[in-house]
């Protein structure tokens, strides 16, 4: 069976901002979880693929007890040995109708999008959530689409027939914000990966997004 998805506050981990390590990621994603992390993905764009295993086995180990699942970005086949919950695909890795083909029919898939002819096209009996934007400005993924803005997102949230998270240069000040506008919640890298306190940071974005 699939885990429950509730992407109320989605971490994605930046090896760069937690240290450089498996260690520091490991501890940033439990500390987040204490502070009120619902889902955490794995994406580290420049490491070669053992570290990718190294790191994924690692934070299966922590979050599990948690129950949080772990979500790998693009590697599959990082996903299936480590027995992640799921797998984040964008629009130029592998069509999300040949990940699930790999992943199978209960793990978790997540797709990114950035604009309406995008969401139009996400299978519905294949994709569990989508991740939409840039909203905002992000330093963080260097290949990112255009920003596309609160008010368009806005737009694209009237239009959504499944679970979607806001994604691209998310932080204090924002949340109540894009909550308000329909994401069913908010994915983050700076405003926790890198903070002096993860999980106070974590907790004051649940705060701020608890009352929408």
């Amino acid at each position: 069976m699939k885990l429950t998805l509730d992407l109320s506050l989605y971490l994605v981990l930046d090896p760069d901002l937690c240290g450089g390590d498996v260690q520091g990621m490991v501890a940033t994603a439990v500390a987040a979880v204490a502070g009120g992390v619902t889902i955490v993905q794995l994406r580290a764009p420049k490491w070669k693929k053992r570290q990718w295993v190294s790191a994924a086995q690692a934070l299966k180990v922590a979050l599990d007890p948690l129950n949080i699942p772990l979500i790998i970005n693009d590697h599959i086949d990082v996903a299936l040995l480590v027995n992640a919950a799921g797998v984040h695909v964008g629009q130029q890795d592998i069509a999300p109708e040949m990940a699930r083909q790999l992943i199978g029919p209960y793990k978790l898939l997540g797709l990114s999008t950035s604009n309406a002819e995008q969401l139009a096209a996400v299978p519905l009996d294949i994709v569990d959530y989508i991740g939409v934007g840039p909203v905002f400005a992000t330093g963080t993924k260097l290949d990112a689409s255009p920003v596309i803005g609160l008010e368009e997102f806005a737009k694209l949230m009237q239009t959504k027939t499944i679970p979607a998270v806001a994604i691209g240069g998310i932080g204090l000040g924002r949340v109540a914000a894009l909550r308000a506008a329909g994401a069913d919640g908010v994915a983050v890298v700076s405003a926790i990966c890198g903070q002096a306190d993860p999980q106070q940071a974590a907790q004051a974005l649940r705060l701020e997004g608890a009352d929408i």
